[in-house]
């Protein structure tokens, strides 16, 4: 197995902004490597945690790392997604907070095999659930070319869409795109010698919208969030940690949705649609990482943390 002992981004801001009560029922949804859930078992006495998340290789290095707990964490293997359902089938009710960490993980991007990460050739898979699901290759070698360009473009900001998947079209045809490296060289071929020389890796946007594809990161990112805020005790919070600006502005608009719902015209007096506010953000602006962690741990550059409470009301 490989080391999942990276240092959580933004650790004690995260935790902080949890307000952990010691008796409270708390949910980590992307458990990794299991750092920000050893400090919310830390805080608790009799309350619980529940650890999800979709890679089995990932909880099996949380299980150890968090074995001084264990009597108060529950491990899950499931999208958070499916919280709702899941913690029904044990007897949850209310939640006192809920983490999402989301995107990839640094030993996700560093193992390999797993085909996250550009800077290794190894097989297209992206999944962060290996047990099933379509792979980085079939989207790359099945998807046909306006598929291709909606997923670059919605979910790479890649202006040079059209190009590249021309080109993995045309690759296509010789034979599939079969590893990280041979995308890469389709990528290379694809965008002008400028960009190449003044920006940052050319494959950073392209193997960011293949991943998110791969795992319907977003879709399952826009559906749950309200959810995960209605399942919330009076007080209790949900902090999002996003990497990327389409993540943090579906948390930003589900977040202020979820605080002022009302859908009246903007000029009625009155509201007479009857949606209530579930609470409010913690957060008018993102919580950033500190200077120094953001010198030490790259991975932390772009990370954004929100904070929704529940209304008491």
């Amino acid at each position: 197995m490989g080391d999942f002992s990276h240092v959580p981004v933004m650790l004690e801001q995260t935790i902080e902004s949890l307000k952990i009560d010691p008796a409270g029922i708390y949910m980590d949804g992307t458990t990794g490597g299991g750092g920000h859930s050893y400090k919310i078992a830390e805080r608790l006495r009799t309350g619980r945690l529940f650890c999800f998340d979709r890679d089995e290789e990932a909880l099996a290095a949380a299980a150890e790392r968090l074995e001084p707990f264990a009597d108060k964490v529950t491990f899950v293997k499931s999208n958070y997604g499916d919280f709702d359902r899941v913690l029904k089938e044990y007897g949850v009710g209310k939640l006192s907070g809920i983490l999402l960490d989301l995107g990839v993980s640094s030993y996700q991007l560093d193992t390999a095999e797993r085909g996250f990460s550009y800077r290794f050739d190894a097989p297209l898979d992206m999944r962060m659930d290996r047990s099933g699901g379509i792979t980085a290759a079939d989207v790359i070698n099945t998807y046909s070319k306006s598929e291709l360009i909606r997923v670059l473009r919605d979910y790479g900001e890649e202006k040079f869409a059209p190009q590249i998947a021309a080109n993995i079209l045309k690759r296509r045809e010789e034979r599939p795109v079969a590893t990280t490296g041979e995308l890469v060289e389709v990528i290379r071929a694809s965008l002008p010698m400028k960009i190449l020389r003044t920006e940052g890796h050319p494959a950073k946007k392209t193997f960011q919208a293949v991943r998110i594809e791969v795992n319907d990161e977003l879709n399952v990112l826009k559906d749950v969030l309200g959810r995960m805020i209605g399942s919330l005790a009076p007080g209790g919070r949900l902090s999002v940690i996003t990497f990327h600006s389409l993540e943090d502005r579906i948390v930003k608009t589900e977040m202020k949705r979820a605080e002022d719902p009302c859908t009246c015209p903007k000029n009625f007096p009155v509201c007479v649609c009857g949606k209530v506010s579930m609470g409010r953000m913690i957060t008018r602006k993102p919580i950033l990482p500190e200077e120094n962690e953001r010198e030490n741990n790259p991975r932390a550059g772009s990370a954004k943390l929100r904070v929704f409470e529940r209304g008491t009301g």
